[in-house]
């Protein structure tokens, strides 16, 4: 489904990603890991064409998008949740999800698509016209996640969204994500907590300074000794 080849992005002469390649396929959760600094974020927001790449590319479904600007990104089925959630915080949780749509001219399936949210998230339903701004970290979690979801995307990327939540929100946050590879929707995931990504991921890269240092099945980097005393703490057996 997404192709990515050769990619390198720089901010004025520093290159934040240096050459990167991988593929997402249909279905999959793949996740990128690696430590801040790495590049992940970088190479999300270059694919969802906030930022330019200097060289390489991109594809989605057979098709070069790296020149795209954002909206038409999210017009081909690429939406992202991004790092920090980035909710508008005084405005309602139905007028956050209504500008998921902003790209829609189906009045009727957006109507259906917010209630879907709902069902996915049923805090968000019994508190709907609240402020964005008064809801806890998870909660806001929830919003952004079902945000990216009301443009209907056939990739979905999240940004780090376990970021400062507790880990029953964090389990509950990795629950849904399965629960939406399991409708069909393919994700790329990046995530710092490595032991609930990699346990949900097909595939999964791990970037070190703008490159990819090694990649592999979700579970063999679970088991993989550079991993786990890396990014899990681990002794080497």
């Amino acid at each position: 489904m997404l192709e990515v080849k050769d990619l390198v992005v720089a901010y004025g002469r520093v290159e934040a990603v240096k050459g990167i390649s991988f593929e997402v396929g249909e279905g999959q959760i793949v996740c990128l890991l690696g430590t801040n600094g790495a590049g992940k974020t970088t190479t999300l927001r270059t694919i969802s064409g906030l930022i330019r790449p200097v060289s390489g590319s991109i594809s989605f479904e057979g098709k070069r998008i790296d020149s795209l600007p954002a909206h038409k990104v999210v017009q081909l089925g690429i939406a992202q949740s991004p790092e920090g959630r980035r909710l508008f915080q005084r405005m309602s949780v139905e007028d956050n999800l209504m500008l998921g749509a902003y790209t829609r001219r189906d009045p009727a399936g957006v109507r259906a698509d917010i209630d879907k949210v709902y069902s996915l998230f049923p805090v968000l339903g019994e508190r709907r016209q609240q402020a964005a701004g008064l809801f806890s970290g998870g909660e806001q979690q929830m919003l952004a996640i079902g945000r990216a979801l009301m443009s209907r995307p056939r990739l979905l990327m999240l940004d780090e969204p376990s970021m400062g939540l507790s880990p029953i929100m964090t389990r509950t946050i990795m629950r849904t994500i399965a629960d939406l590879k399991a409708t069909g929707t393919t994700i790329l995931l990046v995530e710092q907590n490595a032991q609930a990504a990699l346990a949900l991921a097909d595939q999964g890269y791990v970037l070190e300074v703008g490159s990819v240092a090694f990649a592999d099945t979700g579970a063999a980097l679970l088991a993989d000794d550079r991993v786990r005393q890396t990014y899990l703490g681990v002794e080497a057996a």
